[in-house]
């Protein structure tokens, strides 16, 4: 973060900030993925350091009011959106175990619903119109509101315009005028694209839709304009910042980021050591730590009885908890895991998603009931036991923004193994045998026969109970919490005012 340190003075670096966190999902009262991971922890770990942090989120009929004691105010708004009008009550909570508050948007229209983006049948068909009003929804809440930020951190698609209306419609409202806009990318692949006609609908002036603004071949792009109309960007880890800029990656907005790359910036996920740590961790059956690793086989035992399996000493267990799609290299599991399955290991797996690989392990299962056990939802408490029963950890990911799992399982002295991509990369590094350095395995590519070599390696390194207990030593020691990357975070809201000070001086001369 040092390019952000040279550019910040020391006024601004002594002031405590008031920051607004935006996101269609938090930790704990919704979550799809990991943004609502980073979105529950974050604001936490930014209060620790002084800041006046606040959340604002939707009001989805799946959160509990009373579980949270989620409070109604006085507080109401009403958007005009494609000539419709649609209201809404601001409800207040906190954040558990904290004192950070959480403002909730209830319209009813466009949040009460099954699920919160799609259900079985497919995404809601109104999306685009659903978050294109709780971007405004919160620059609303705001006007109506005692408190005003400084910063509004935005995250993904669902909030892409927000930087849009703080920079067009509302550029010259004097409560609003001085709003920093931050703009984080979690996963560039999910834009938020929309047809032409969503300008007219959300108020929008028509001189801003053009290549170099709002865009996007013939229609819109949420992401765009989060991109150009914020103060400052980021991604959730630095390998990730540089592949978006590539067309491989960066799902045709190359060329957009590359317009803002001083001011685009990579800043690695934490993750939560109060909810995960195998010393403390309430899921799991009995507790252990580096120094008193004897525990982790006991929960071993007791995870392969709950997947139905035997236990077998010194086979190891290779566990995997993830969505199963082809972004997660279920593909590159597809193809190796009959010649897997002839290796001396066992391999459980925790998760839902494309109907295809829910075909495929149900039939795999049935043909190797002494090897390979399935659970196709998502449960909790499995998720920590098998990071914590399991030998191995496998994220094979054709690309992976940050990742959270390959961090968690370093924690429980379970190895990862991993595709060298995105915070992947950044964080696990190939075990070096001769200066006995590392923490996991890694393979490059595309290839799955380098993930099968990569799991011959880890099943015989394995055997080596020295060089094993090294590995899940040298895991254990890491430290990815939030309170290192919160410090980065706060150095980038800075540069934000910085910036937003800067255009507002350019202006004025």
């Amino acid at each position: 973060m040092g390019k952000m340190e040279r550019r910040l003075s020391k006024p601004q670096k002594q002031k405590k900030l008031k920051i607004l966190i935006a996101a269609s999902e938090v930790v704990p009262f919704a979550k799809t993925g990991g943004l609502a991971d980073v979105t529950g922890a974050l604001p936490k770990a930014l209060r620790s350091l002084g800041h006046d942090v606040r959340v604002v989120m939707p009001f989805y009929r799946q959160i509990d009011r009373i579980k949270y004691c989620i409070k109604q105010t006085e507080k109401k708004i009403s958007i005009n959106i494609a000539l419709v009008d649609h209201p809404a009550i601001i409800h207040e909570g906190f954040l558990p175990d904290s004192d950070v508050p959480v403002y909730f948007i209830d319209c009813k229209s466009f949040f009460d619903r099954e699920e919160i983006y799609r259900t079985s049948r497919g995404e809601y068909w109104d999306n685009n119109e659903r978050f294109m009003y709780f971007s405004k929804a919160v620059i609303e809440m705001i006007r109506v509101s005692d408190w005003v930020p400084e910063v509004i951190n935005c995250n993904d698609w669902h909030t892409g315009l927000i930087p849009v209306f703080l920079k067009t419609i509302y550029a010259f409202d004097p409560a609003l005028k001085d709003i920093a806009a931050v703009y984080s990318i979690h996963n560039i692949a999910y834009q938020g694209f929309a047809s032409k006609d969503m300008i007219s609908h959300a108020g929008l002036p028509w001189d801003i839709f053009n290549m170099h603004q709002l865009e996007f071949y013939g229609g819109i792009n949420y992401m765009k304009g989060g991109i150009v109309f914020s103060d400052a960007i980021n991604t959730v880890s630095e390998k990730y910042k540089e592949e978006i800029k590539t067309p491989e990656y960066s799902y045709y907005l190359e060329g957009v980021l590359a317009a803002r790359d001083k001011d685009l910036f990579g800043i690695l996920n934490g993750i939560d050591y109060t909810s995960w740590d195998p010393a403390t961790d309430k899921c799991l059956p009995v507790n252990y730590t580096p120094e008193n690793m004897a525990p982790k086989e006991e929960i071993k035992k007791k995870l392969l009885g709950e997947f139905g399996l035997k236990y077998y000493e010194n086979v190891p267990v290779i566990g995997m908890v993830s969505r199963l799609d082809q972004q997660k290299g279920l593909d590159f599991i597809e193809t190796i895991i009959e010649e897997m399955m002839k290796l001396n290991l066992q391999f459980v797996v925790l998760g839902t998603g494309e109907e295809h690989y829910h075909r495929l392990f149900r039939e795999l299962t049935a043909r190797y009931p002494e090897k390979l056990g399935v659970s196709l939802k998502f449960d909790n408490s499995t998720a920590h036991n098998i990071y914590a029963g399991s030998d191995m950890f496998l994220m094979p990911s054709r690309f992976e923004p940050c990742g959270l799992g390959q961090l968690i399982s370093l924690k429980y002295g379970t190895v990862p193994i991993v595709r060298e991509t995105g915070g992947l990369a950044d964080t696990i590094k190939q075990y070096d045998f001769k200066a006995k350095k590392g923490n996991g395995f890694t393979f490059q590519g595309y290839n799955p026969w380098d993930l099968f070599r990569a799991i011959h390696v880890a099943t015989d390194t394995y055997k080596n109970k020295s060089v094993w207990e090294r590995l899940q030593q040298a895991g254990m020691k890491e430290n990815f919490s939030w309170d290192i990357a919160a410090a980065k975070y706060v150095e980038l809201y800075y540069l934000a005012i910085h910036n937003k000070n800067l255009k507002n001086t350019e202006k004025s001369v």
